[in-house]
């Protein structure tokens, strides 16, 4: 405990310099009552001065003010409130405080936010300060006595987000990095040394890039201009989804644009690639850009942001995709058959590699022989077929079972940087607290007139009704379990009923005159130079404020009430009359306009139990909001739990319903747009059913990995639907303009799209996923390389194991049409189409 005082010491004496002015834990502290910080720490039972440690006794002096904190005026704190020792203490149990293997100090400090004051300013400027005390100087002391300290400030949450933020910038830009090398790999061709120099696309694929950031500051641009602000899951979000969007489509292209015979000639090749892959490119864009700007009307703002941004952003990259990409590939065609190298297209090579790279132009890559030769036939078997339908269908239904086992929530440990400072003082917030946060019970228009009985329906000391408010939280208390209740709530309402009454006789008292007499030990009846005290002084002839026959069933009248209520909350608390309300009732009654019988608002104050889950708050949430539903419907009035931080869990209690009317909502954007493209309510039921099979499995994953719903995973999962398209929508379309019967159809799918969609769409993800996991984060490690990863994995296994099969056994009918080959124009390698 000398310990503590030193430390303290170190406390009180740190200035700030803020705005020219010299800034000390005196002169932004909250002062309830005097002059004093109402710090909450045990040495309060020595008035927060050393020199009476020994004077009154050391730790026995401690100990006997664990037990009488609230009856003995030599507990009282310097601020002449009593202080509960379970809000200075933690690591005991029950109510065993001298087993108590944690001091608890808190310091309240004014930081209203308005226009007339700067107290915010001077609380964030002194609470910086106040950390880098603690880093440097505190802890170096705490550790040398073999001693933990663990810390933090309102500001600590808000300043080490920034810090994380931009911790792991590098590793998303490597991700970035990953994603585009691999780009320019797979867009080119395997090609020997020196005429890789001609076949690589790393020009073309940085040209993609370009169109991708274009796509995306465009967005930004555009709602940043209509006042709509980013948010940091946009930032980290948005780019990836659209380039993954939009690496996708341009793999797409160029291996479409690959696939025609060489005899073609250019522009022939890019309208063949156009037809080929146009629809099904067209169809996932816009399907994405519709399930995305639907969730635009979502009330949650993240989501509603996260929708806005990447509806447009896609939007636009699908634009530039079609229109400036397809004039890069024609540039890029032609410089490959100029023969000038990539990236520096001023320099030719001889014409001595012409016919190496002719006789290679013909011969399929290797992902495109295992797709035709190897995994195609091999989902062609009954057997496989089975194996495929049964094993997929199984995870679906174990998927909606482990649905069920998400919880709600975002872990505050999860969201800062893995050597934070409040890493620590999370833990020990679980390990040693006794107290939850503080719990209000707000009861709207009390009508304190004596006829209206309301204020029996809220106090609890003799008279009150057995399910009065105040009685039904102390009840509720004796459960925490369920209830999350830890203690009965601090009463106003009991407090002025007794002292108000003659009972309390040093209490409410007036003069002669009929104005307010304060207890004989407070001034003016008492005046410390004096020395002493005596009852012959101005008061000796003050009397109680009414006789017992002037109350009616010791309950005061209207204008009594009126009256005296004010008296009270201006009373400051003595040995002599401990009930006064200065200081502890100050701000729990709204005297606004009570003249007339109705107190606006008034509070009583309580506590949760300690939380050690999210999940933990937002069943206490729960838990508060039901039983004052539950006791407003029992007393006619309209009472309402408060808590500082509902406003953070506010968005969990209806985050299932947000959750599922998105994957809803994306789901149906994605069918009504396959049906208004292909026409065909068969494919347009199939694309979905696979989808929503995606979407279940990913909530499945989440289950396992215990991946919390939160905005961010909503919007992961918002944005899967967007991605799982392209897993889905290409081989739908190769499947259905192909002809024969439903097995050779799936096994030319498959042969022409799969390689396409392999290299294209799940291993560019693969690439720029595995680098996050580097990153230092927990948040970006958890919901952006877990979710993202089990996301690549599901759609690949759905898009080019599942959906084949399926296409095979119960696929659309073909709409394959042969085409006629054009007078003096050379067959293409495209020899089908769409009919519509």
């Amino acid at each position: 405990m000398k310990l503590l005082f030193e430390l303290q010491k170190k406390i009180d004496g740190l200035r700030t310099n803020y705005s020219g002015n010299i800034i000390s834990l005196v002169d932004i502290c909250l002062k309830p009552i005097g002059v004093e910080c109402a710090t909450q720490s045990v040495l309060q039972y020595f008035k927060m001065n050393q020199k009476k440690y020994d004077d009154y006794g050391g730790v026995q002096h401690a100990q006997y003010c664990f037990e009488h904190y609230s009856s003995d005026e030599a507990c009282r704190s310097a601020f002449q409130a009593p202080l509960d020792p379970s809000t200075v203490l933690g690591g005991f149990s029950g109510n065993n405080y001298s087993e108590a293997s944690a001091f608890i100090v808190t310091y309240p400090v004014n930081n209203e936010v308005n226009d007339s004051s700067d107290e915010n300013g001077k609380a964030v400027a002194w609470e910086r300060d106040f950390i880098r005390l603690v880093k440097e100087e505190i802890v170096p002391i705490v550790r040398l006595q073999n001693l933990t300290i663990s810390f933090s400030s309102e500001s600590s949450i808000q300043d080490e987000l920034e810090r994380e933020s931009t911790a792991d910038v590098i590793t998303i830009l490597v991700s970035y990095l990953a994603m585009f090398a691999y780009i320019s790999f797979s867009l080119g061709d395997t090609s020997r040394l020196p005429s890789i120099l001609i076949s690589s696309k790393v020009l073309l694929g940085l040209s993609g890039v370009i169109l991708v950031i274009l796509s995306v500051t465009g967005s930004i641009g555009f709602f940043s201009a209509i006042g709509v602000k980013s948010t940091l899951i946009i930032m980290e979000v948005i780019p990836f989804l659209v380039l993954a969007v939009g690496v996708d489509n341009m793999c797409i292209l160029v291996h479409a644009v690959k696939r025609q015979a060489v005899e073609v000639s250019l522009e022939g090749k890019m309208c063949n690639a156009l037809v080929e892959v146009g629809p099904s490119i067209t169809l996932a864009s816009l399907s994405e850009v519709l399930a995305f700007a639907v969730g635009s009307f979502i009330p949650m703002p993240a989501i509603r942001v996260f929708s806005m941004f990447a509806a447009l952003a896609v939007l636009l990259d699908f634009i530039l995709q079609v229109t400036a990409f397809v004039a890069l590939i024609i540039f890029d065609v032609l410089r490959t058959e100029n023969k000038r190298i990539d990236c520096f297209p001023c320099i030719t090579l001889s014409s001595s590699f012409e016919s190496d790279r002719g006789s290679r132009q013909m011969k399929p890559g290797i992902l495109v022989r295992y797709m035709k030769n190897f995994h195609a036939p091999m989902l062609t078997i009954p057997g496989v077929k089975i194996v495929v339908i049964a094993t997929f269908t199984a995870a679906a239904f174990v998927s909606i079972a482990l649905c069920t086992r998400i919880q709600p929530g975002l872990e505050q440990k999860i969201v800062l940087p893995s050597d934070s400072y409040l890493q620590g003082y999370f833990d020990d917030l679980a390990d040693y607290l006794k107290v939850g946060p503080p719990l209000y019970f707000v009861v709207k228009d009390f009508n304190y007139r004596l006829e209206s009985n309301q204020t029996n329906k809220i106090c609890s000391i003799s008279q009150c009704n057995s399910n009065s408010l105040l009685n039904e939280i102390t009840r509720a208390s004796l459960i925490p379990e369920s209830s999350f209740i830890a203690k009965p709530a601090a009463s106003w309402l009991d407090d002025f009923l007794i002292w108000l009454s003659p009972q309390a006789f040093s209490c409410c008292r007036k003069f002669v005159n009929g104005s307010y007499c304060p207890p004989d030990d407070q001034p003016p009846c008492c005046q410390s130079s004096q020395g002493s005290c005596g009852i012959g002084g101005i008061c000796k002839d003050c009397t109680t404020c009414f006789l017992q026959s002037d109350l009616q069933d010791g309950r005061p009248s209207t204008s009594q009430f009126r009256e005296k209520l004010p008296w009270f909350l201006k009373a400051l608390p003595s040995a002599n009359c401990a009930k006064g309300g200065n200081g502890a009732y100050t701000s729990s009654v709204d005297l606004t306009s009570f003249d007339g019988g109705i107190i606006p608002a008034s509070s009583f104050r309580t506590y949760h139990i300690p939380f050690n889950r999210q999940i933990d708050y937002v069943n206490a949430m729960k838990a508060a909001r039901d039983f004052a539903s539950r006791v407003s419907n029992s007393l006619k009035m309209q009472i309402f739990p408060y808590s500082v931080y509902y406003i953070f869990f506010e968005q969990y209690l209806n985050v299932w319903k947000t959750a599922l009317i998105n994957i809803a909502i994306g789901l149906g954007a994605v069918f009504l747009v396959c049906l208004v493209i292909t026409c065909s309510l068969w494919t347009s039921a199939t694309i979905l059913l696979v989808l929503a099979m995606i979407v279940l499995d990913m909530m499945g994953v989440m289950a396992i990995l215990k991946i919390q719903l939160n905005a961010v995973s909503v919007v992961n999962i918002v944005m899967s639907i967007g991605i799982a398209v392209e897993f889905c929508v290409h081989i739908t379309h190769a499947f259905l303009v192909s002809s024969g019967d439903r097995r050779i159809r799936a096994t030319t799918a498959l042969g022409t799209m799969g390689a396409s969609v392999f290299s294209g769409i799940t291993l560019t993800k693969l690439v720029g996923v595995i680098v996050l996991r580097f990153a230092k984060s927990q948040l970006i490690v958890v919901y952006y390389f877990q979710m993202y990863l089990a996301l690549v994995i599901i759609g690949f296994l759905h898009g080019l194991v599942f959906l084949p099969v399926l296409l095979s056994i119960c696929g659309p009918p073909s709409r394959y049409v042969a085409m006629e080959k054009p007078e003096n124009e050379p067959v293409s390698g495209q020899t089908s189409n769409q009919s519509n």
